[in-house]
């Protein structure tokens, strides 16, 4: 099976509408909800609701699924990990000191 993208399903870690998060991007995402451990440039833009750093920091892939990551956060994520650099951070010591 294959997305609209081309792309095959299996290398496809999250779906939303016609748009994807790439089963590598999920792995990053994973890491920081449950271990709060930062991700890369891209990705703490997006979870700092920073639509200009995360365009300016998106490979091809991830700019054409941008829609992807903000419904993935918005329906997935718990509210409090993202939105914004103080929540960000604040859920990086919420995990490093333990659930």
């Amino acid at each position: 099976m294959k997305l609209k993208s081309g792309q095959p399903y299996r290398l496809v870690g999250y779906k939303f509408s016609e748009f994807y998060i790439p089963k590598r991007m999920m792995e990053g995402i994973s890491r920081y909800i449950n271990q709060g451990v930062l991700p890369g440039e891209f990705l703490q833009a997006v979870i700092c609701n920073d639509l200009r750093e995360a365009c300016g920091r998106a490979d091809d892939e991830n700019m054409a699924n941008l829609p992807a990551y903000v419904g993935y956060f918005y329906n997935k994520a718990p509210a409090n990990c993202w939105g914004s650099k103080k929540k960000m951070q604040e859920w990086v010591q919420y995990k490093r000191k333990g659930d």
